[in-house]
């Protein structure tokens, strides 16, 4: 497919969202009233407006830094525990039924443990963030150990290799297109987890903006955020999927 053709084909996809998106606010709401706020001519209005308002950025930055944060947390526990654990076949059989156990709780439903012990503030949402990313990044580095080639750990070893010549040279190059892929399925999980974490007593935020603007009555700029959250999320993906393409050979 032709990249004219691939990028038509995209454009159409979008242009008939927006199309499904009038006719279910003119058919559930009316198109009038409350209803009307939620429209799409409603919404690129506020957002506009929004576009002009330095507070906007600054929620913007907030919440790009705590996907940062929570993405490194994930990556520092993740990657050498599934380097362990993809390298001993009994380590892996003690820990898989356990994290196989917690990585079905919804990080969400810590919220109120988590607030209980760390309170409010930048603090719980780390935690959060960093509980929902850390498993796919986990699993796809144990199993980007398992499928490692043996006959480049047996080179190395030929070679009189250093453990740390082996680790840097051969097994984390072998992993590297696994860990980028856990790290897509992260940020997307955590761009998920993200807006409901900043509903936690944060003063800064999107999530915190999409309170505020409930508060306000305020909801062609709810949708305009909703809107926002989807095309930075949509772009926080591409970013990942072009390091993929970069990195993963």
């Amino acid at each position: 497919m032709s990249f004219a053709r691939h990028w038509a084909l995209g454009l159409a996809g979008v242009l008939a969202l927006l199309v499904l998106w009038w006719l279910g606010v003119r058919l559930f709401g009316g198109g009038s009233g409350l209803a009307a706020r939620f429209s799409p001519q409603e919404t690129f209005v506020s957002l506009w407006q929004l576009l002009g308002r330095p507070e906007l950025y600054e929620h913007v930055l907030v919440s790009l830094k705590r996907i940062v944060v929570g993405l490194l947390l994930a990556l520092l526990i993740g990657v050498p525990l599934g380097l362990l654990i993809g390298g001993s076949r009994n380590l892996e059989a003690a820990t898989t039924p356990a994290f196989q156990f917690l990585r079905m709780i919804s990080p969400l439903s810590w919220m109120p443990v988590v607030v209980m012990l760390m309170g409010v503030g930048d603090r719980p949402i780390y935690f959060l963030l960093a509980f929902a990313a850390v498993w796919p990044i986990l699993l796809n580095t144990v199993a980007g150990v398992r499928q490692l080639d043996p006959r480049w750990l047996q080179l190395s070893r030929s070679l009189s290799a250093s453990r740390w010549e082996t680790l840097s040279r051969v097994i984390i190059p072998g992993v590297l297109g696994h860990v980028l892929t856990g790290v897509r399925l992260a940020i997307g999980i955590l761009w998920i987890v993200l807006v409901p974490c900043e509903m936690l007593g944060v003063s800064a935020g999107l999530g915190y903006f999409i309170l505020d603007t409930r508060d306000r009555l305020a909801y062609s700029e709810l949708m305009s955020m909703v809107l926002l959250i989807g095309v930075l999320g949509f772009l926080l993906d591409a970013l990942a999927r072009g390091l993929h393409r970069r990195w993963s050979h």
